[in-house]
């Protein structure tokens, strides 16, 4: 003979057993149903986090994916930047594509974010060096 559980693990439930309310028994309401109810949220609980890092997998995929494009821009202008002040020459719209580079959303790999951030910061440093010697040209 098969023995069912209800779901809350409360006394086990045999085929063919007659009677209401009796031990073993159908009952609805009262604290069996609330029971029920906490035991059937529990079970929807661990599920619903999976779905969630499911649906978080592929944002973070595409965060990356624009953050190595981002890098990668950033690596190309300040290269070029670099070959315009070896060249005696500097592109204002070349500062203001490095600018707007610097800044921008942070990827979900950890060394993605890191490499990416240190490139930022080298286009600031760049581009805080070349406003301060306009400046002091100008004086």
């Amino acid at each position: 003979m098969v023995v069912i559980r209800g779901v809350g693990g409360g006394s086990p439930v045999r085929p063919g057993r007659g009677g209401r309310g009796g031990p073993g028994g159908f009952a609805l309401g009262g604290a069996g149903e609330a029971q029920g109810a906490g035991a059937a949220s529990a079970v929807v609980a661990p599920a619903a986090v999976g779905l969630l890092a499911l649906q978080e997998g592929a944002p973070a995929a595409d965060r990356d994916a624009r953050g190595a494009r981002r890098a990668q821009a950033l690596l190309r202008e300040l290269a070029g930047l670099q070959a315009d002040l070896l060249a005696g020459r500097l592109e204002a719209s070349r500062l203001g594509t490095l600018a707007a580079l610097a800044d921008g959303e942070t990827p979900a790999d950890p060394a993605l974010a890191a490499a990416l951030a240190a490139i930022a910061l080298r286009a600031r440093i760049e581009l805080a060096r070349l406003s301060h010697e306009r400046s002091s040209s100008r004086d």
